[in-house]
């Protein structure tokens, strides 16, 4: 494994295992098959509703906790010192742990100062290891770095070949701010990893996949990747990227796969954010 550090020295691990969209009664077993795989930075989120079943995954993988990487998220619901800060000890009951390694603000609506106010006291207390944001775009995330007394140490944004968030780059590094990748192998559509005849090319040259083409791509930028998968096989096949390096040749043809820099939803967009709030504020 390969590791980055955050601003204030914790080492994070390039690659992880993302339960978006794993079932609460599925969470237990993906999540102890990729620790038994050989991943040990796991990422979930309250919204996810499956903490429990990672929670039940640390307890039971017999692997210790300070070689786990656990990372989970504020929802809009719970923001706002106060709940906010009852959230976190939701989260720490639920994940059945006394520390949460990295502790990130999931969208950036809602009373997110409050919020902050909230993760920087767990901070200083230690139930959190590392504070962060997730989805905040260049705009955003500028104003809340510029406003904020502890500076976040991660910024998780939707990050592949065909959304290369290039024009964040400069912002985060400016606050000393890490980018954490979700949705790296580019889910359905035009912007898939997997099917991709570029990447598919540059993957036999290095008896690669796509798929880990594009996640190599990732850590040797120094960006964290979480890629998600229920089969055992598929979590293997991700982890296998440690062995082989791109060449400037390979990179310069996957820079050309960038079709929307920023990503494909837009988090500015006023109806997106009215439907988010009324929905979860």
């Amino acid at each position: 494994m390969e590791y980055i550090t955050l601003s204030n020295g914790v080492k994070m691990p390039l690659l992880g295992y993302g339960v978006f969209l794993v079932s609460p009664q599925e969470c237990e077993r993906c999540v102890l098959d990729a620790i038994s795989t050989g991943y040990r930075l796991i990422d979930t989120a309250q919204a996810y509703y499956n903490e429990e079943g990672v929670g039940e995954a640390i307890s039971k993988c017999g692997v210790k906790r300070d070689e786990l990487f656990i990372t989970t998220k504020v929802w809009i619901s719970n923001a706002g010192e106060t709940k906010a800060a009852a959230g976190i000890d939701e989260s720490l009951r639920k994940l059945n742990t006394d520390y949460i390694d990295l502790l990130l603000i999931h969208q950036a609506y809602g009373d997110v100062y409050g919020s902050w106010r909230a993760m920087e006291k767990a901070y200083k207390e230690g139930k959190v290891r590392a504070i962060g944001v997730s989805n905040f775009q260049k705009g955003r995330f500028v104003d809340f770095a510029m406003h904020a007394d502890v500076k976040p140490m991660v910024n998780q944004l939707q990050c592949n070949p065909a959304v290369q968030q290039d024009g964040m780059q400069p912002y985060l590094t400016e606050f000393g701010t890490k980018m954490m990748a979700w949705g790296p192998l580019g889910g359905q559509g035009a912007g898939a990893v997997v099917g991709n005849k570029t990447l598919e090319s540059i993957g036999r040259k290095h008896g690669k996949t796509a798929a880990q083409v594009a996640l190599r791509w990732l850590i040797e930028r120094g960006i964290v990747a979480i890629p998600k998968s229920t089969h055992k096989e598929r979590m293997a096949e991700n982890l296998d990227i440690f062995d082989f390096s791109l060449t400037n040749d390979d990179k310069a043809e996957i820079a050309k796969l960038n079709q929307s820099d920023e990503g494909t939803v837009n988090f500015n967009d006023p109806a997106f954010i009215k439907m988010l709030i009324k929905t979860y504020g």
